[in-house]
């Protein structure tokens, strides 16, 4: 049971960084990003593409990382553009339309170019010994990794003038506007950073199991289902309902089968909707 939890750990500080990149997007913009697992499958793809092509490994993931910046920074310029001029459900609706559409884009052209296409990181070294467990090398990078960043994220957010200032807009638009902040710069600036945390989750992923190029729409319903649990607009809360579900996740796939896993998943999403609507850290 100890290495269950333990591997529901590592599992779930990737759900954590991967529910903060859409649960930022959401919180500033009021739109649900449904191109968020093609842009960890993109990076994932870049990386792989590089190191056959003989480029360093962490060159390689550096070029991921920026890919899948330099996407969330073109959809945020081009695409989202009519729908930050609508309100309410509309701009919901409609960025659920556009996003989802370009999703399904992304993934026929991936498929259709590349079907056999993914990304193994292999990370050497005899395993380490974790409370009396063996844990892969590849688990504590990906853990070591997703810890840092997530730090990183919360230093940021609290510490630096950007990251205030990201906060205000969160908090109240019009009022930030007013204090000379403008929102449409930071809202581009939270896509390129959503674009590199869902890299960086792919990239982390796999360290312990393979990312293919099928994996985009795996990768959203999962972080839509950790921003739901952990509150939409709220960091803190992403990364709990990551580390919560990551380990709810790895104790389902141990006892009753991985096939029921996403069920199970999306059972706690419903019941946490039910007794806590706005989420386990949502105002």
């Amino acid at each position: 049971m100890k290495a269950v939890a333990l591997d529901g750990i590592v599992l779930g500080l990737q759900f954590g960084l991967l529910g903060v990149g859409m649960t930022l997007v959401y919180g500033l913009g009021g739109v649900l990003n449904l191109a968020y697992g093609q842009a960890a499958v993109l990076a994932a793809l870049v990386v792989a593409l590089s190191l056959a092509a003989g480029v360093p490994a962490l060159v390689a993931a550096g070029a991921g990382l920026l890919v899948a910046a330099a996407g969330g920074v073109v959809l945020d310029r081009t695409l989202m553009q009519p729908v930050y001029r609508q309100r309410g459900e509309h701009r919901v609706l409609l960025g659920l339309l556009l996003t989802l559409g370009v999703a399904f884009v992304i993934d026929g052209l991936l498929i259709w170019r590349y079907p056999s296409g993914a990304l193994r990181l292999e990370v050497g070294g005899e395993a380490v010994p974790i409370l009396g467990v063996p844990m892969r090398v590849g688990s504590l990078w990906a853990s070591g990794i997703s810890l840092a960043v997530g730090a990183a994220l919360v230093l940021f957010f609290r510490r630096t003038t950007l990251g205030r200032a990201t906060r205000s807009v969160i908090q109240d638009e019009v009022g930030a506007r007013l204090v000379g902040i403008n929102p449409a710069a930071v809202r581009t600036l939270i896509f390129a950073l959503s674009g590199a945390l869902a890299g960086l989750v792919a990239e982390t992923r796999s360290m312990t199991s393979p990312v293919s190029v099928t994996a985009g729409f795996d990768f959203t319903i999962l972080a839509l289902i950790v921003a739901v649990v952990g509150g939409l607009g709220s960091v803190a809360g992403a990364f709990l309902a990551g580390v919560l579900l990551g380990i709810v996740s790895t104790v389902s796939a141990f006892y009753i089968g991985q096939y029921i896993t996403t069920i199970v998943l999306l059972a706690a999403a419903a019941l946490t909707i039910v007794v806590r609507p706005r989420g386990l850290l949502g105002r």
